[in-house]
């Protein structure tokens, strides 16, 4: 049976409301940039990520890493910061420090990702395939909720989690090393009205 994380990790991907959830470790392939995520640079860096997620994929579901496996690939992700940062206000975009990245099954290992960079990049030619790693973290205790609107709007809903803190008597603190918060996409901007994009907005608390 496919595994599909929005039906089997709806407490991670979709919550309902503010929640706050324990994250365990998992793997990841990230890039990291810098910059106005709307320029050709991080178009670029989230086809890599995509290629290269279901190059393994398919490597998963033809049997040629073990058991055959065959699974939705998960959405992808970053973490953001700001040259100015920290703070969840208005920022130029062109100031941006992030790191992006798409979250693998637990089976795969860095070898099997090693295995599949230079085959995709010989069969797309783009070279963030080549500057993609193959990562581990765990984000541990976290205040998430879902974001529905533009990017642009995001300050709305932040507002309302610090407020939640406030209350809660909890604490943000940095993630993956110096990054504010994370986001997860749940929605593709290329095909939806910006109004009805949902993205889950994460602090990582103390």
């Amino acid at each position: 049976m496919k595994y599909e994380w929005r039906k089997a990790e709806k407490q991670i991907y979709l919550p309902k409301k503010m929640s706050l959830q324990t994250i365990p470790n998992y793997k990841f392939i990230c890039l990291s940039g810098q910059g106005n995520p709307n320029n050709e640079l991080f178009g670029e860096q989230v086809s890599a990520l995509y290629t290269l997620s279901y190059a393994l994929r398919m490597k998963l579901k033809k049997g040629e890493l073990g058991e055959p496996f065959e699974y939705t690939v998960y959405p992808l992700e970053g973490v953001w910061t700001s040259e100015k940062a920290p703070g969840d206000g208005p920022i130029d975009k062109n100031e941006l420090i992030y790191q992006i990245m798409i979250r693998q099954p637990d089976c795969l290992t860095k070898e099997d990702f090693l295995a599949v960079v230079e085959p995709a990049f010989q069969k797309k030619q783009n070279p963030s395939i080549k500057a993609a790693d193959f990562i581990e973290y765990e984000e541990g205790r976290v205040l998430q909720t879902i974001h529905l609107g533009p990017y642009d709007n995001e300050s709305e809903t932040f507002a309302k989690m610090h407020e939640f803190m406030a209350d809660k008597q909890l604490e943000r603190r940095n993630t993956m090393g110096n990054y504010i918060h994370r986001e997860i996409y749940l929605s593709d901007p290329r095909k939806i009205d910006p109004a009805k994009q949902k993205t889950v907005l994460r602090y990582k608390l103390k």
